[in-house]
């Protein structure tokens, strides 16, 4: 695994000793916890390194500059918001996630790890975008999910602030949801999106990282109630 990660320089991340230990507590961690709830179906050491580990640490030349706040939003087992924090230790990080015992299992993490800086909520994102201390206050809002990009839109912009950016990783070019999410962007507040190629080491198969700029602040009504993104997405009206 270690030989593996140190892959991560071709991000612009030099993985230091006390990195590489780190990532192998949380593999364990993993390992450990996924005995009793569901958290991956990837448990081989290398499959980890390359599919978890790896995978998230190349959101990592995407983010802006004088990034300090992010958000993983639908973390799960941590990624990619918890390899990043391990990579980049000043990144203040939150990790959003609605389900109980997956929030139980990060807060273990970062408890063994000794993290600061970082913190977790056990919450759905539509009902964190309405929140006062969560709304409009991050750097950047990063989601590896597979809802399309409309519903992503809702879920991550209300959390940006203006200024900030929004990181959907996905497989394949994302042309068709990035056409069926135009109009999303733009009500939510966003700029139109870029798609940058993200090339991850030892892994076969496409990655890209869609990157939306905020550049005015989202209409009060959004993010719509829980449940409501995913089943009536945003349309394409103009």
């Amino acid at each position: 695994m270690k030989q593996i990660l140190t892959s991560a320089t071709q991000f612009g991340l030099n993985l230091t000793e006390s990195h590489l230990m780190a990532f192998e507590r949380y593999y364990q961690i993993l390992l450990e916890w996924n005995e009793r709830i569901n958290l991956t179906r990837i448990v081989e050491p290398s499959e980890v390194a390359v599919k978890h580990f790896l995978d998230s640490l190349s959101v990592y030349p995407l983010l802006p500059p004088r990034a300090r706040q992010l958000i993983d939003v639908g973390s799960g087992a941590g990624f990619p918001g918890l390899p990043l924090k391990l990579a980049c230790p000043d990144l203040q990080v939150t990790l959003l996630e609605s389900t109980g015992k997956k929030t139980a299992f990060l807060r273990h993490v970062i408890t063994e790890l000794g993290l600061t800086g970082i913190e977790v909520i056990t919450l759905r994102a539509e009902e964190a975008g309405q929140q006062a201390d969560q709304r409009q206050r991050y750097d950047v809002a990063v989601a590896r999910a597979v809802s399309p990009l409309v519903v992503l839109a809702e879920y991550l912009l209300p959390l940006v602030k203006v200024g900030g950016v929004m990181i959907a990783q996905k497989g394949q070019p994302p042309t068709e949801e990035l056409a069926a999410a135009t109009y999303a962007i733009k009500l939510l507040g966003g700029q139109a999106a870029t798609v940058q190629p993200l090339h991850v080491p030892h892994l076969e198969g496409e990655r890209h990282g869609v990157v939306i700029k905020k550049i005015k602040p989202t209409p009060k009504a959004y993010p719509r109630r829980p449940g409501l993104p995913s089943k009536e997405p945003l349309g394409s009206e103009k």
